[in-house]
Order: C-alpha cells, then structure tokens, then sequence
C-alpha cells in the first residue's frame, strides 16, 4: 500500500508548434503538439507525503520554461504522464505505484517522441 503522497501538474502548449517537454531527473522527452496537454504525476516516498524540494523545502515540482521547451523537475521518487482523462501517455517503470490506464508492455505513448 503507498503512505506517501502524490502531485499532480497540468502541462498544456498554448503555442502553435510543437513543444518539448522533458521530465527530470529522469531526461524523459516527450512532444506536446498544439493544444495538448497532459498531466505530470509524482509519489513522495515520505509517508507524511512531504516532497523534497528542488529549490525550495515542500515542493513536488519545478518548472523551466523555453520558447520552444518545457522542464519539469518532479521531485518525488518516480513520475507518470497521463491525459485529461486520466488515460497513461507513459507509465514510465520508476517502481510508481498502482495506476489505472497503464499501457502494454511494449507499447508507445502518444507523446513519446
């Protein structure tokens, strides 16, 4: 059973081309194309469910932002991207727990690039 807690954060490119979204410490690279979003999800491995921080205590996330890319530093103990509607883009194995939604072994996320 996960005590730990969980973070989740919306990723939506407004622009008009392609944007590049890289999920760290991991280096994960997707593409988001116009109009997309997608959600970042991360477990706190802390039974309080306290995060660890990137620059500051108590933070799940940090975000850097380029004209024609996006950051995400997720500061839990692993991440998974999903859709609006909570479907897997890419249950990355980083030992998450349990989610619903994840793809076959083997298969590729729509984002995946």
């Amino acid at each position: 059973m996960f005590t730990g807690g969980t973070a989740r954060l919306l990723v939506r490119n407004d622009g008009e081309a392609a944007l590049e979204l890289t999920v760290e410490p991991w280096a994960d690279a997707y593409q988001l194309l116009p109009g997309q979003t997608c959600v970042v999800v991360t477990h706190s491995p802390a039974e309080d469910g306290s995060w660890s921080g990137t620059l500051r205590r108590d933070e799940p996330f940090q975000v850097d932002h380029r004209r024609d890319s996006v950051t995400v530093w997720a500061n839990g103990n692993c991440f998974h991207l999903s859709d609006m509607a909570g479907g897997a883009i890419d249950a990355a194995d980083w030992q998450c727990p349990a989610q619903s939604g994840v793809p076959e072994p083997g298969s590729t996320g729509s984002f995946r690039e």
